[in-house]
C-alpha cells in the first residue's frame, strides 16, 4: 500500500469518526426537541385541567420530590386552599381530586427538570470530547441558558395567579408558550445543521421569493402561537363555539373594548377572531408556497417540506374547528396544542431546506475531487 493510499485511508477514517460524532450530536438534539414537544403538550394539559396553580411554591431542587405521606399531602393541599382559585373553582374538592391536579403540574415541572439534565450532561460531554463543530458550543450554551430562563418564566407565570386572580395572566402565558416554541425551533434547526448526511442534490436552490416566503411562514406560525396563547389564557375557546361564523356573525359584535388597543389582548371575542383569521392566513401562505415550489425546479427537499407543511396546516385547522365545536374537549385540546408544535417544527424544517437544500458543501466537492484523482 502506497503512502498516498495510507494517507487517504487515514483521512477517510477521520472523516467517518467526525461524521459519527456529528450524527450523535444531531440525535441528541432531536431527543431533546422531542422532550420539549412533550413539555408543550403536558403544559396544555395542566392548563385545560386547571392544574397549573396546584403547586404554590417554586423549589427548583426540592420540588422534584412529590409529597411522600399524608401529612405532606395535607400541607400542600392547605397551601392551595389559601389561593383565590380554590375558593372560586374548587371549593370543597377532596384530597384525591387535589392529587389529580397536583400530579399534572408536578409532571410538567419534573419534565422541565429532565429536559435540563438531558440537555446539559450530553452537551458537556460533547464539548469536552471536541465532538461539537467550532462555534456551536456557545450556541448550545445559549439554548441551555434560554431553557433556564424558561423555568423562571414558568414560575413568573404561575405567581400571577396566586394572589388576586383565579388563573394565570394571559400575557405571562403567552411569554411562556412562545419561549417554549422558540427553544423547540432552535433545537430543530441545530439538529438539522449537525446531521452530516451526504448531499443529494435533486434540483436548484430556492429562489429569493421562496426563501422569503419560508421565513414569513415561520414568523406567521409563531404569531399564531402567541394568539393561541391569549385564547388559552382568556379561556376564549369556550365562547362562540360555532364555525365558520361566530354565532352567525363574521366579526363578533363584542370585538372591541375600551380602550380599543386592549381588545387584542383582553377581549375574549377579539382573541378568538384573531386566532381564526391568522389560521386562514397561515394556510394561504402555505398553499402559496406549495404553488411557488411546484413551478420552480427546486431541490426535492424544498418541495416536499412545503407539501408536508401545507398538509399539517390543514390538519391543524381541522383540529382547531373540532376543538372549538366540542367546547374544548380535553383530548382534542391537547391534540390541537401538539398540532401547533408539529406545524411550527415543519415550518422550521422547510425554512432550513430553503437555506441548505441544493447546495453541495465545499469540503464535499473537494473530497470528491481527491477521490476521482
Amino acid at each position: 500500500m502506497t503512502m498516498m493510499q495510507l494517507a487517504s485511508n487515514r483521512q477517510a477514517m477521520a472523516a467517518e469518526e467526525r461524521d459519527g460524532g456529528r450524527r450523535a450530536v444531531s440525535v441528541w438534539l432531536w431527543i431533546v426537541a422531542a422532550l420539549v414537544f412533550a413539555m408543550v403538550v403536558v403544559g396544555g394539559a395542566t392548563r385545560l385541567t386547571e392544574s397549573g396553580l396546584s403547586i404554590t411554591e417554586w423549589q427548583p431542587l426540592l420540588g422534584a420530590i412529590p409529597p411522600l405521606n399524608e401529612a405532606d399531602w395535607m400541607s400542600a393541599f392547605d397551601k392551595y386552599k389559601q389561593i383565590p382559585q380554590y375558593h372560586a373553582l374548587n371549593q370543597g374538592m377532596t384530597l384525591d381530586e387535589f392529587k389529580f391536579i397536583y400530579y399534572w403540574e408536578w409532571s410538567h415541572r419534573l419534565l422541565g427538570r429532565a429536559i435540563g439534565v438531558v440537555f446539559a450532561l450530553p452537551f458537556l460531554y460533547f464539548w469536552w470530547t471536541r465532538k461539537l463543530k467550532r462555534g456551536t458550543g456557545m450556541k448550545f450554551l445559549g439554548i441551555l441558558a434560554l431553557g433556564g430562563l424558561q423555568g423562571f418564566i414558568g414560575w413568573y407565570m404561575v405567581s400571577s395567579g396566586l394572589s388576586e386572580r383565579i388563573e394565570v395572566s394571559q400575557y405571562r402565558l403567552a411569554l411562556h408558550l412562545t419561549t417554549a416554541f422558540m427553544i423547540l425551533g432552535l433545537l430543530v434547526w441545530a439538529a438539522l445543521e449537525e446531521w452530516p448526511g451526504v448531499p443529494r442534490v435533486t434540483g436548484e436552490v430556492a429562489t429569493p421569493v421562496i426563501r422569503r416566503m419560508a421565513a414569513l411562514i415561520v414568523t406567521a406560525v409563531l404569531v399564531q402561537v402567541v394568539l393561541g396563547a391569549f385564547v388559552a389564557g382568556l379561556r376564549a375557546g369556550y365562547i362562540y363555539n360555532t364555525w365558520p361564523s361566530m354565532n352567525g356573525q363574521f366579526v363578533p359584535s363584542d370585538y372591541w373594548l375600551k380602550p380599543a388597543y386592549l381588545s387584542f389582548f383582553e377581549s375574549h371575542a377579539a382573541t378568538q377572531f384573531n386566532h381564526r383569521m391568522m389560521a386562514y392566513f397561515v394556510a394561504f401562505l402555505s398553499f402559496l408556497q406549495i404553488w411557488l415550489t411546484s413551478r420552480s425546479p427546486v431541490d426535492d427537499r424544498i418541495r416536499l417540506t412545503a407539501q408536508w407543511l401545507g398538509a399539517a396546516v390543514v390538519m391543524q385547522i381541522a383540529l382547531g374547528i373540532f376543538t372549538l365545536l366540542s367546547h374544548v374537549r380535553l383530548d382534542l385540546g391537547l391534540m390541537h396544542q401538539g398540532g401547533g408544535a408539529v406545524v411550527f417544527v415543519l415550518a422550521v424544517v422547510h425554512l432550513h431546506a430553503t437555506r441548505r437544500a441544493g447546495i453541495v458543501p465545499r469540503d464535499f466537492c473537494a473530497s470528491r475531487g481527491r477521490a476521482s484523482a
